[in-house]
């Protein structure tokens, strides 16, 4: 765990997660589901080629007029196997927002989400579609105070407009905490509107020495959980 700053755990009250990447392992729902739509047509990929294309096709595509982020998945699923050599009918990339609810939780989520949900208010702030994120929250096992999706603020991070939306469900700012995994979607805006930010580097990724700062970095949700529970 590396403290970046003075961030104090005893003044936290409303911490605010990011879902997919943070609470969800979706690298490996992701996967899964590209793994066996592939198998179907006879297409066999590589896991760390697809990956590293997915993380740099969906930036692109929510960069776009806005739609619905099952719309965004679709259309995502389709670059990214087209970038990987197998080319698919925008009917047939729908397997990937089919997936969602088979996105499985971190090993860690559920109990940290469960220590923290007797201390603190808990929020998401997710890139998602409300119906997708209600598929994915019947896996959790505590249940959120409020949550802001993109379809409600027809935005996506790194847009600021999940933070705003999420102001009213806080209140007083002075005790709230972001957690995320992605320095682009969430660090980034975290420090644009100055809400202190906890970065989950579970793959031991190198800070970027021009990139977001985060105010503290932990390995994992259980990390974090021991920081704000001690």
């Amino acid at each position: 765990m590396i403290t970046l700053n003075t961030l104090q755990p005893d003044r936290v009250r409303v911490v605010t997660f990011d879902c997919y990447g943070t609470l969800i392992d979706w690298e490996t729902g992701i996967w899964n589901a590209f793994r066996e739509a592939a198998a179907h047509d006879g297409v066999t990929l590589d896991r760390e080629k697809l990956i590293t294309a997915y993380h740099a096709i969906e930036p692109e595509v929510e960069s776009e007029p806005f739609r619905p982020y099952r719309d965004v998945l679709t259309e995502t699923a389709r670059r990214v196997a087209a970038r990987c050599g197998w080319t698919i009918s925008t009917d047939l990339a729908a397997f990937l927002p089919a997936s969602v609810v088979a996105w499985p939780p971190f090993a860690d989520t559920n109990a940290a989400l469960e220590r923290l949900a007797g201390k603190h208010r808990l929020g998401i702030l997710s890139n998602v579609d409300e119906d997708l994120l209600e598929q994915t929250r019947n896996g959790l096992s505590v249940d959120f105070d409020f949550w802001v999706t993109a379809d409600r603020v027809e935005s996506y991070k790194p847009d600021l407009a999940h933070f705003e939306a999420a102001r009213p469900y806080v209140g007083d700012p002075a005790g709230w905490l972001h957690v995320a995994q992605s320095l682009f979607h969430d660090v980034a805006p975290a420090n644009c509107v100055n809400v202190p930010v906890v970065w989950v580097n579970r793959k031991g990724e190198e800070r970027p020495p021009d990139g977001p700062l985060p105010d503290r970095e932990v390995r994992d949700l259980a990390s974090l959980a021991d920081w704000l529970t001690r």
